[in-house]
């Protein structure tokens, strides 16, 4: 039987392959370090204390964020893919099943750091996403992989009401805008890692740039969605007539300005990838931006997770 040599086109697909996995390893391993690291630097001079494990509970968060977003964003752009005219049949593979294991060790252990374990009420809701996660996984592995929506859906609710415990004044309008919040989030920062996934796997082709095209629309309405209900939960969680001042004084506030910041530069840059699909002769062009506001969008997640292990502000 002859051996079958490797091409040079195969060798230098192999590196390429590699210098990818490579560098997202450095990536994830460098956002990593905004939760784990960012709690006792944002309360740094402002007189507030932060407990001995928010590093990592802001971190596990930030992981459940992360592999919420992955499942989200999968369901999502299959969904698009199926409006692209002469949409190619290849797929990218799939990082479903690989997220909910990550969403699942996440959450079980952010219910193990809660006050009293699982038999908290945080605890609980922790558990609860946790079975959520492991039913979604295996819904990723069925032949009916749009049934993950359903489990997601409870990961999303239970993560809102933790947020906001009963005690919490209006707390169903808070969890209300945090589902809404969430569930946007996810899809917009899910949905064009998963776009940019099929387009490479699709090699060019002209269904590419339909399909870029389709998510940008949405993505302008997800991005109008989270800016909304992200602002309205911030102010809901600030004293009124003090919010400026706030955002330099508290480690609440120091984090949110830099979320807000950071979705800045995330905005700029779709919109240069917008211009660029618009404007273009080859509509492909806008994935140089879109790919660096995927980066963006993964440190937007990593100080989402930070934001939500910080002491908040004390209303007078």
């Amino acid at each position: 039987m002859a051996l079958i040599r490797p091409t040079a086109a195969t060798d230098s697909a192999s590196r390429t392959g590699l210098g990818r996995a490579v560098a997202l390893l450095v990536l994830v391993g460098l956002g990593a370090l905004v939760p784990l690291l960012g709690p006792p630097v944002a309360a740094h001079g402002t007189g507030q204390s932060t407990a001995s494990d928010s590093g990592a509970v802001a971190l596990l968060r930030a992981a459940l964020f992360a592999a919420l977003s992955v499942q989200a964003g999968e369901l999502f752009v299959t969904g698009l893919a199926r409006r692209v005219p002469k949409a190619p049949p290849e797929r990218p593979g799939g990082w479903a099943p690989y997220a909910a294991v990550v969403g699942f060790a996440a959450t079980a252990a952010a219910g193990e750091l809660a006050p009293h374990g699982h038999g908290s009420r945080t605890g609980v809701l922790a558990l609860v996403e946790a079975v959520a996660f492991a039913v979604a996984g295996l819904c990723a592995l069925s032949h009916r992989p749009s049934r993950q929506a359903w489990p997601l859906a409870a990961v999303v609710l239970a993560e809102a009401l933790r947020a906001h415990p009963p005690a919490e004044h209006s707390a169903l309008i808070g969890s209300g805008l945090t589902v809404a919040h969430l569930t946007c989030s996810a899809l917009w920062a899910g949905g064009l890692l998963t776009v940019l996934r099929t387009l490479r796997r699709w090699q060019g082709a002209r269904a590419g740039a339909a399909l870029l095209g389709l998510y940008a629309r949405v993505a302008a309405v997800l991005f109008a969605a989270v800016t909304a209900t992200g602002l309205l939960s911030s102010l809901r969680r600030m004293p009124s007539g003090s919010v400026l001042g706030l955002l330099t004084t508290t480690a609440y506030g120091r984090v949110l300005l830099a979320k807000v910041l950071v979705v800045g530069a995330v905005a700029l840059l779709a919109l240069w990838a917008r211009t660029r699909l618009r404007r273009s002769p080859d509509p492909l062009a806008a994935c140089s931006p879109a790919r660096v506001e995927v980066v963006a969008l993964g440190v937007a997640v990593a100080v989402s997770g930070l934001l939500t292990a910080v002491p908040l502000p004390v209303k007078g």
